[in-house]
C-alpha cells in the first residue's frame, strides 16, 4: 500500500499534467482560430502565437464546469503596425474571437 501522502502527491502531479495537456490543446485551437480569422480578413497574424490573458472556471451550454481561457494576439493590416485581438475558449472550443478595429483619430476643423 502507498502512504496517503504519496497518493495525494501522485494525484496532484496527475492533475497538473492534465491541466498542462488541456491548456496546450486549447492554445492550439486559439492559434488556429486567430490564424484563420486573419487570413479570412486579409490581415497578417504576427508572431504566430497567442498569450494567455485569463483562466477561470465557467459553465458550458450543458451546465458542466469547464475552464474558460482568454488569449491575446497581435495582427497587422499593413505590416507596419500592431493591433491586438483576442480569442476566448471554453474547454477546447473557441467561443469568441475579436479583431479589434484600428482606431484612427480624425481632426475636424470648423469654419465659421
Amino acid at each position: 500500500m502507498f502512504p496517503l501522502t504519496e497518493i495525494i502527491l501522485l494525484a496532484v502531479v496527475a492533475a497538473l499534467a492534465w491541466l498542462w495537456w488541456d491548456s496546450m490543446q486549447a492554445r492550439e485551437a486559439a492559434v488556429a482560430a486567430a490564424r484563420a480569422a486573419c487570413v479570412a480578413e486579409g490581415l497578417l497574424f504576427l508572431d504566430d502565437t497567442v498569450s494567455i490573458a485569463s483562466l477561470k472556471p465557467a459553465r458550458n451550454a450543458h451546465g458542466r464546469l469547464q475552464l474558460q481561457r482568454a488569449y491575446d494576439f497581435e495582427f497587422s493590416d499593413t505590416g507596419d503596425n500592431r493591433v491586438r485581438g483576442s480569442v476566448v475558449t471554453l474547454g477546447r472550443r473557441v467561443i469568441l474571437l475579436r479583431l479589434t478595429p484600428q482606431q484612427t483619430m480624425t481632426t475636424v476643423t470648423r469654419i465659421h
